[in-house]
């Protein structure tokens, strides 16, 4: 893992990457995405434009509840249930993934979607998709290197030569489990997350 401050990145567009159900042989595109690294005084800045940007709800003075597909208070506060409620929809992965871009670690929630998005896969892709994941995250000189085992490492990489829909299974809960024990109780006390439940929470008593 990498640590660093609390600085957060601008969020992306919610709708984005791989989430909750792409359709079948959807490429990853976080494997081509460098990772930008974002100073420190941008953060509070980068809530405002979120807030505005995806949840314009807050300044239309509308309830949350009566605006389709936009984030309410009730959704964002079963975030701090379980790792599991979180990464389970769309807004949270975002905002996850916003938070581990402060840390410098965003690489473990983008394998996570990647293997997630693999699973899905025809079959005649598997052999393509397999390499590109395996050489942007698991393979010992990968840009976005994820931190896994040395066995682990080396049985991933033969079973790539050969890949199923599972050949990425354990190295997936590898990094699912440092994300629930490491990063995922300091997102619960991070100002992204406190400061977005926050202004939802002040919104729908409006």
């Amino acid at each position: 893992m990498r640590g660093a401050a609390i600085p957060t990145p601008r969020l992306h567009n919610m709708p984005g990457m791989f989430f909750s159900a792409p359709p079948k042989g959807t490429d990853h595109s976080l494997l081509d995405d460098k990772t930008q690294k974002r100073r420190p005084r941008t953060f509070g800045m980068d809530v405002k434009a979120y807030l505005r940007s995806m949840i314009p709800h807050l300044e239309s003075g509308m309830k949350p509840s009566r605006s389709k597909d936009m984030l309410c208070a009730d959704e964002v506060l079963q975030w701090s249930q379980s790792l599991e409620k979180l990464l389970a929809t769309r807004a949270g992965q975002d905002v996850f993934r916003s938070f581990l871009k402060s840390e410098f670690s965003e690489e473990n929630i983008e394998f996570w979607l990647a293997c997630e998005d693999y699973k899905r896969t025809e079959s005649d892709l598997l052999h393509c998709k397999a390499e590109n994941i395996y050489k942007a995250f698991v393979h010992s000189d990968a840009a976005k290197q994820i931190n896994i085992d040395f066995h682990t490492r080396e049985s991933t990489a033969k079973k790539v030569k050969a890949p199923t829909p599972a050949c990425f299974d354990e190295a997936q809960k590898i990094v699912y489990t440092l994300m629930e024990k490491d990063s995922y109780p300091r997102f619960l006390k991070s100002n992204i997350y406190l400061n977005l439940l926050n202004d939802l929470q002040a919104n729908s008593l409006k």
